[in-house]
């Protein structure tokens, strides 16, 4: 269990574990990991310790989330530091910010298409983490 209270520095290796815990602990992404399967990586470029990887993997009853790509990837987003903080922060819609181009996707569209369920319940997850997250 990790402790609540702290602050974790936006993609920091504290904030990828704050996460990586609180997608271990959620009854329903574990409820959807029965029905559905998705390997997604996320890559987020020049931030201010570099690029940052990491990757959420849903199937065979099993949920995880942590540093690194997702093996057997099935979709991969890229995206600017940048980006990321504004959609992160909601000061940038993530529909307009893949519209113009600033969210690169690779892979399985159709996997996305079908998982929305799934990144409903990860948006709950990184509500309860972007509390104690600051942006910097």
């Amino acid at each position: 269990m990790r402790q609540t209270g702290a602050v974790f520095r936006y993609l920091s290796l504290e904030w990828i574990d704050a996460l990586t815990s609180e997608v271990a602990n959620s009854s329903a992404l574990k409820a959807l990991a029965t029905t559905n399967s998705i390997g997604v990586t996320q890559e987020v470029t020049a931030g201010p310790e570099g690029d940052v990887v990491y990757h959420l993997r849903v199937g065979d009853g099993i949920v995880e989330f942590g540093p690194g790509a997702a093996f057997a990837e099935d979709l991969k987003f890229r995206q600017s530091w940048e980006t990321a903080v504004g959609v992160a922060t909601g000061t940038l819609n993530a529909q307009e910010a893949f519209i113009k181009g600033r969210i690169l996707l690779f892979g399985d569209r159709q996997k996305l298409l079908d998982n929305q369920d799934v990144f409903r319940e990860l948006e709950l997850v990184f509500t309860k983490v972007r509390t104690e997250t600051v942006y910097e």
